[in-house]
C-alpha cells in the first residue's frame, strides 16, 4: 500500500500538509461539518475532494481549491460558506492570492457550460477558454485554468456521484427542462438505493483525456485515473458494468451456485476496468474457493484503484472502508487463510 494512503486514512491532515491544520479550522467554523451533501456531509465530500488531489499529487494550489471548491456557492448548491464579493479579502489571506483566484472563478464560472465544452472538444484549448455568463461579463480562463479546473471537476464529481445524481441530472452537463418534483417522486426520494453511477465515469474520462499530456512547466500532474488519462470509458460499457455489478451485489442472479455472480463480476470489471469494487468482490468468491493467487491478484488490483481515486465507485460503504476491506482480503490470500463459517466473516478487522 501507498504510503501516501496513512495518513489519509487516519485523517492526519498536518501530515499531508503542515500548514493545513489552521486552514481547516477556519473552514470548518463556518458549519461545513453540518451542512448537508450528496453522500454525507459537505465537511465530508471538501475533505474527500482534497484527499484525491492530494493522492493525485496535485500542487497545493490546486489542493486547497478542491478544499473550498463550493464554499463562495455555485450553478448546483447555495453553500455560501464565504461571501464572494465581501469575503474575497478574509479567504485571500488564508489561502493566497492565486488559490483564491482559482476558488472564486470555479464557483463563479458556468461549470455546466465548462464541463459540456471541453467533453466536447476532447482537448485543451491553445487559446484558453471564454465562457459567456447571461447579463454578465464573460469568464476567461487560460489553458492551464482549463486544466486544473478539468482535474477539480474530475475529483469533485468522483466523491459525490451515485444513482440519485444519475436521476436528478439525467441530462448533465446538458441543460434540461425542469422537472416538478411532484411527477418525479420516486427519484427525489433521497438517498436513493446509492447504486453506482451508471452515467459520470464515462464523462470523466472524457474530461481526463486532454489531460495525459500537459506542458511540464504547468506542475501539473497526469491524475492516475483512465489509465493515466489515455482511456476513455463508453457510456454503453459503464452502463452494462454498472447493472452487473449491481445484480451481482443485491443478489438478483441465481444464487445456487457463484458461477453467475462471478460472471456478472468479471464482466463488469472487463467492461470498466477502472473501478476496484468488482474486484474486490471477486477476490472474496476466490478466497472462499481457496484460490489464493487469484485473490491475491484481485485484491491488489482493487487497492490499486482504490489508491488511484481516493474515493469510492460504491458509496454504500466509505472510501476508507473499502481500502481496509481490500487489505484483509489482500493480507488473506497471502496467508492462505479465510474462515469457513459465516460467523467467522464477523470476526476479521485487524488490518496490519
Amino acid at each position: 500500500m501507498s504510503e501516501r494512503l496513512k495518513p489519509l486514512l487516519a485523517d492526519d491532515w498536518a501530515a499531508v500538509d503542515p500548514t493545513l491544520p489552521p486552514i481547516l479550522e477556519a473552514l470548518l467554523a463556518r458549519s461545513a461539518g453540518e451542512d448537508w451533501h450528496k453522500a454525507g456531509t459537505f465537511k465530508d465530500h471538501l475533505l474527500g475532494t482534497y484527499r484525491t488531489l492530494a493522492l493525485w499529487d496535485q500542487p497545493r494550489e490546486v489542493r486547497l481549491l478542491g478544499l473550498f471548491h463550493s464554499v463562495y456557492s455555485n450553478e448546483y448548491v447555495d453553500l455560501k460558506l464565504f461571501d464572494a464579493e465581501r469575503g474575497r479579502d478574509g479567504l485571500r489571506a488564508l489561502l493566497g492570492e492565486e488559490t483564491e483566484r482559482l476558488v472564486h472563478l470555479f464557483c463563479t464560472m458556468p461549470r455546466s457550460l465548462f464541463t459540456r465544452r471541453l467533453a466536447e472538444a476532447g482537448e485543451l484549448p491553445e487559446e484558453g477558454m471564454a465562457l459567456e455568463r447571461p447579463g454578465k461579463p464573460d469568464v476567461l480562463l487560460s489553458t492551464r485554468d482549463v486544466a486544473v479546473f478539468a482535474i477539480a471537476t474530475i475529483a469533485d464529481i468522483a466523491e459525490q456521484w451515485h444513482s440519485w445524481q444519475d436521476e436528478i441530472f439525467s441530462e448533465f452537463p446538458a441543460s434540461t427542462t425542469p422537472r416538478r418534483v411532484s411527477e418525479h417522486w420516486s427519484a427525489a426520494l433521497w438517498p436513493g438505493p446509492l447504486k453506482p453511477t451508471a452515467k459520470a465515469l464515462s464523462l470523466l474520462s472524457r474530461l481526463a483525456r486532454p489531460l495525459a499530456e500537459m506542458p511540464e512547466e504547468w506542475g501539473l500532474p497526469v491524475p492516475p485515473v483512465f489509465a493515466r488519462c489515455n482511456a476513455v470509458l463508453s457510456p454503453e460499457q459503464e452502463m452494462a458494468a454498472s447493472s452487473l455489478y449491481w445484480q451481482a451485489v443485491t443478489r438478483a442472479l441465481p444464487q445456487s451456485s457463484p458461477g453467475p455472480t462471478r460472471l456478472a463480476l468479471e464482466t463488469a470489471a472487463q467492461l470498466n476496468p477502472f473501478v476496484g469494487e468488482p474486484r474486490l468482490l471477486l477476490a472474496q468468491l476466490a478466497l472462499a474457493a481457496g484460490e489464493w493467487d487469484r485473490a491475491a491478484a484481485d485484491a491488489r488490483a482493487g487497492l490499486d484503484l482504490l489508491s488511484e481515486w481516493g474515493t469510492a465507485w460504491d458509496k454504500r460503504v466509505a472510501w476508507s472502508g473499502w481500502v481496509a476491506w481490500a487489505r484483509i482480503l489482500l493480507r488473506s490470500a497471502e496467508r492462505r487463510r479465510w474462515p469457513d463459517h459465516l460467523a467467522g466473516l464477523n470476526g476479521l478487522g485487524l488490518v496490519s
